[in-house]
């Protein structure tokens, strides 16, 4: 045997027991390890833990089977009102779960798999939408609820061995954008967010 030590194993994703999963402090989801932050609207039900808690909870998101990090709702889902209830959830799966994958946008034929069976309609096809210089890739969708639209968005980025995919959905592309302007990436403080 010699003493030259092998090369390095490619890196791999840390399992998602050693996956940071991030909280939700003062109304603030922070994560760490992929280097963002969300703001929740006021009032809104954080139902990550009964999601994550679901096995199939990530799939009926608009995601894979991968591990939900944050499962926000203006309003529990169980809860009945008269207009939709908007809502964020952010998944991240390893990109192991899809060999060939190259880029971001790619992620999006298995979310146009799912949008369709769930019935949304493609509003556009994939592009680039960088948040704060992050490359992701976007692609808009819509519903017919009756006399409501529901709009989803969905957001995918590569990052640490990880598709890393922000669903976000709303009555109104406005209510899209608005909730886009919470999402930010750079360094990630614990502490008070200004």
């Amino acid at each position: 045997m010699s003493a030259q030590q092998p090369p390095p194993a490619p890196s791999k994703p840390a399992s998602s027991a050693s996956l940071d999963l991030g909280a939700v402090t003062e109304g603030i989801y922070r994560n760490s390890f992929f280097g963002f932050t969300l703001k929740l609207p006021f009032g809104w039900a954080d139902r990550t833990d009964v999601m994550r808690d679901d096995p199939s909870g990530t799939e009926k998101a608009g995601a894979g089977k991968g591990t939900v990090l944050l499962a926000a709702f203006e309003r529990p889902p169980e809860a009945t009102g008269s207009t939709v209830n908007s809502a964020i959830v952010v998944a991240a799966e390893s990109t192991s779960s899809y060999p060939g994958l190259k880029n971001a946008a790619q992620y999006f034929e298995p979310i146009d798999e799912l949008t369709k069976s769930n019935g949304f309609t493609a509003i556009n096809e994939p592009y680039e939408f960088p948040v704060d210089s992050m490359p992701i890739a976007r692609q808009d969708f819509s519903k017919k609820l009756g006399s409501l639209t529901m709009y989803q968005s969905s957001l995918v980025m590569l990052r640490k061995g990880y598709i890393v995919s922000f669903t976000l959905i709303a009555g109104s592309a406005d209510e899209i954008t608005e909730g886009l302007e919470y999402l930010r990436f750079g360094s990630v403080k614990t502490g008070k967010q200004k």
